[in-house]
């Protein structure tokens, strides 16, 4: 017998339309659209365990590409962990010794020592007569500074070595900025443009393949019968990038690339480029790990009209305690690795807010220039992004690299008078590398789709027209790039337990609650993986007794 609401249901259909039947009918199809010339198959899958992981990965990075903001996309990066990813640590207050081919293979770098690109050259020659122009302001500027200024702050004896570097050059590269800017607006218009950012966020997150997998991964693939033979599998190790600089400029418009720009051409097998092939886990370099959820920020939220880099000014105060853990002296090497690792990380960012990400390859170069510096030494730096691909086996099979080129380190000055507050042995070169970095001028793009993987209307979040869609992705977002610490503990396997449960079973008549005597993986749970929030009976917008009990989630989906 028919339920009651099964029978007003019926009824409903068969009456729709002011009681009007509703009928549907299709043609037949023809017969030339169920035959072909040619016969046509379904593509053959290859069904072993390595081709079905390949293509789940294929699919996940599609979809992050077909997702309509940044937001999303760099939500989704996070989506598979719950309890975020364990990465490996890169900042700009250590860098471990011999850390340079780690950092020229995970960012996929082709370095030039010793010089700059050519298009610098006719730069310096007209940075020449603004030095002329400007040369008394800076001496002024930097006399100031650092002999006739006395910082109260520093008179603290608490503050280290390093602390006391930072603040004095934090405070040299102000006032510095603030004089280039001044005194160079008038001839070149984009500097009054500019965005400037004091101790800026800059972070970032990307795969990177062809390594060999941790001994814990190791262990349990040897441990299962069918995947012993894959034990030895290259593993896709993940690297976050966290640095603070001084300083960092940003413009609407993007540099001009300085090797150029089609991509491509690029192969660094013609071109005969070497890029050092690291095969080591990185913790044996002292990079560790630190469980945490994937962030990518270059300093600014999405939507910010100054999206693309001028120029940053990086901390080198780590040298300041270089020789504690290092027992040879690599300090040049160091800085090039330190240079690569933060420039690469601010370009990236910037591409992951154009729509690309460590899965989803660029369509044009982006370039940046970088400035390592403790006001008195200082070096230059200028990097060109021109792939983010280096996950799973792109190290082998992306013929694209990036480039970067960078000075020695130079002496801005000799040394300065105690008793006259003079400055003495200035060097030329140093300002004019300076003054031609400001007078780079970006250009807008000329017939390129800056945007060719984000929704035309829905470019950021705050786009979103569903406001339920839009409220529950900004503060999802939001909450994972702070990675602040959750309110409860992550599971783990207690060291008691490892001994009276797991290797010695002297509790069989327990009950089995945890997620290890349930052979439970924890770390496999996905971020969508929780209970929804309940609505209570008294704010439910269609009555106590309605329905939904519990709110909906909008988690990062294809729409488009």
């Amino acid at each position: 017998m028919l339920s009651q609401t099964f029978r007003h249901g019926l009824r409903a259909v068969l009456h729709r339309h002011h009681g009007a039947r509703t009928l549907s009918a299709r043609s037949l199809p023809q017969q030339q659209d169920e035959y072909t010339a040619e016969p046509e198959y379904p593509p053959i899958q290859e069904l072993s365990f390595r081709a079905k992981k390949v293509r789940e990965a294929a699919q996940w990075h599609e979809k992050i590409r077909q997702l309509s903001s940044v937001e999303e996309k760099l939500l989704e990066i996070n989506m598979p962990k719950y309890y975020g990813y364990k990465a490996h640590m890169i900042s700009d207050g250590k860098v471990p010794y011999n850390a340079l081919p780690l950092a020229q293979y995970a960012t996929r770098t082709h370095f030039v020592e010793g010089q700059l690109p050519e298009v610098y050259g006719k730069l310096e020659a007209d940075a020449k007569v603004l030095l002329e122009a400007l040369r008394g302001e800076l001496e002024d500027v930097l006399e100031f500074e650092l002999g006739g200024y006395s910082h109260p702050e520093l008179s603290d004896e608490s503050l280290t070595t390093q602390q006391r570097e930072e603040l004095l050059t934090s405070s040299l590269l102000r006032a510095l900025n603030r004089v280039l800017v001044n005194g160079l607006s008038g001839q070149h218009s984009h500097l009054a443009e500019l965005e400037q950012d004091f101790d800026p966020r800059h972070e970032a997150f990307w795969f990177v393949g062809g390594m060999p997998p941790p001994s814990l991964v190791r262990k349990i693939k040897e441990g299962v019968e069918w995947q012993k033979p894959y034990a030895d599998d290259p593993y896709d190790r993940k690297f976050q990038y966290v640095g603070q600089p001084y300083l960092a400029l940003r413009h609407k418009h993007p540099l001009g690339p300085v090797a150029g720009d089609d991509l491509a051409t690029l192969d660094y097998r013609k071109d005969n480029v070497e890029i050092p092939v690291f095969k080591y886990d990185p913790i044996s370099l002292g990079y560790h790990t630190e469980q945490r959820y994937a962030t990518t920020i270059p300093g600014f939220w999405p939507g910010d009209q100054h999206e693309f880099g001028l120029v940053s000014f990086q901390r080198r105060s780590h040298a300041q305690i270089r020789h504690t853990y290092c027992a040879v002296d690599d300090h040049q090497e160091a800085l090039h690795a330190q240079a690569i690792f933060s420039s690469y990380a601010w370009l990236f960012g910037q591409a992951c807010y154009q729509g690309f990400s460590t899965f989803n390859d660029l369509t044009y170069p982006l370039t940046t220039q970088t400035i390592t510096t403790d006001g008195k030494n200082w070096s230059f730096y200028v990097y060109q992004l021109n792939t983010t691909l280096v996950h799973s086996d792109q190290p082998e099979q992306n013929p694209r690299y990036n480039r970067c080129w960078g000075t020695q380190e130079l002496q801005l000055y000799d040394h300065i008078d105690e008793a006259t507050g003079k400055i003495h042995g200035l060097n030329d070169q140093v300002l004019l590398h300076l003054l031609s970095f400001y007078a780079n001028a970006p250009k807008p793009p000329q017939s390129i789709d800056l945007k060719p993987n984000l929704c035309k209307t829905e470019t950021r979040v705050a786009n979103i027209i569903d406001e339920k869609r839009r409220v529950f992705m900004e503060q999802n977002y939001k909450y994972r790039v702070s990675n602040r610490p959750r309110h409860r503990p992550d599971p783990e396997l207690y060291l008691w337990e490892k001994i009276y449960k797991v290797d010695n079973n002297t509790r069989p008549m327990e009950p089995k609650r945890r997620p290890f005597e349930l052979h439970q993986n924890m770390y496999r749970r996905r971020l969508d993986e929780h209970a929804p929030k309940y609505i209570p009976r008294q704010v439910r917008p269609d009555g106590p007794k309605s329905k939904p009990r519990f709110e909906a989630t909008y988690y990062p989906s294809v729409r488009r």
